[in-house]
């Protein structure tokens, strides 16, 4: 399968801070939602981030720890665990596209939608895909310990041999993928690990039941698994996205069954776009009232 048919564009990998990223993704969807371009992009985060998931306890979140390394926190729309992101060892995606053009049942789109992810791991010579039976959960706040099921968890690797932590073909957690709908728009971002950090990734959280060593028999980075460098990782990646949209690696529009695809393969931000990122970060996501807060628990 391939992306649905219409306008596009591919906004390539830009740094910006964890709430400003947060806004952008929710601010496609609205444009998606609007008559606008579905989007596809790579991003990157500066400073490092932890991001919440939307039900997400604030007690979960080592406070102390962010705040003297530097560590940006902010909460997701989507649910599921934290997720720590720095700029050398997370490479982040997204997705945004109106809900009507895609599956209305959550996997089949989240199949559909996760597609360029797994072609992104094979241009790079990485055996990815869905985990083939479950594994339990070591920590349910962090995204990577969590339970790993076949449906939705993408795992790689295998050569290292088979510890508990992994998958049955020993083979470990690469990427933390979710999506939401709003405004008649699907979003989905995800987490592509290109170098563990193992330490970091843990610290932020108060303190998790898990060992260093532990985190690494869970979570694989490509680095590991594929002589590269972040550079040749991110290309790969957009290049998936884009191929993913047009059908082919040309540029322009394509002819596809079902319509034409125009995709603009440098796309941008306009600055009505960046404005209301802007707004939704002062008013949402840095602001206490959301990150700190559980939705619904009313603390």
């Amino acid at each position: 399968m391939t992306a649905p048919t219409g306008d596009w564009r591919l906004i390539r990998e830009e740094a910006r801070s964890g709430p400003m990223q947060m806004a952008l993704d929710e601010v496609a969807a609205e444009t998606a939602a609007a008559g606008g371009p579905a989007t596809v992009r790579t991003y990157r985060w500066d400073p490092s981030c932890l991001t919440l998931g939307y039900r997400q306890a604030p007690e979960t979140v080592d406070w102390a720890v962010c705040e003297r390394e530097g560590i940006d926190v902010t909460r997701r729309q989507t649910g599921g665990g934290g997720i720590y992101h720095d700029g050398r060892g997370d490479i982040a995606y997204s997705i945004a596209v109106p809900a009507a053009d895609v599956p209305g049942e959550l996997l089949d789109c989240y199949h559909l939608l996760c597609e360029p992810v797994l072609d992104a791991f094979g241009r790079l010579g990485i055996d990815a895909g869905y985990v083939e039976e479950s594994v339990p959960g070591l920590y349910h706040p962090a995204c990577y310990l969590r339970e790993l099921h076949p449906a939705h968890d993408v795992v790689a690797g295998g050569a290292g041999g088979n510890g508990d932590d992994r998958d049955a073909t020993g083979r470990r957690k690469v990427a933390g993928n979710a999506q939401y709908r709003k405004r008649d728009a699907v979003i989905q971002h995800g987490s592509l690990t290109f170098a563990v950090e193992a330490e970091r990734h843990l610290g932020v959280f108060s303190d998790p039941p898990v060992t260093p060593d532990e985190f690494r028999e869970r979570v694989v980075g490509m680095n590991e698994l594929a002589d590269i460098d972040r550079t040749d990782a991110v290309a790969a990646v957009e290049a998936a996205l884009a191929a993913w949209v047009s059908g082919d690696e040309g540029d322009g529009e394509t002819e596809r069954d079902g319509g034409a695809v125009e995709l603009d393969r440098d796309g941008s931000w306009s600055s009505a776009e960046l404005a209301r990122a802007q707004e939704l970060v002062e008013t949402k996501y840095r602001d206490d009232e959301w990150v700190r807060t559980r939705p619904g628990s009313g603390r």
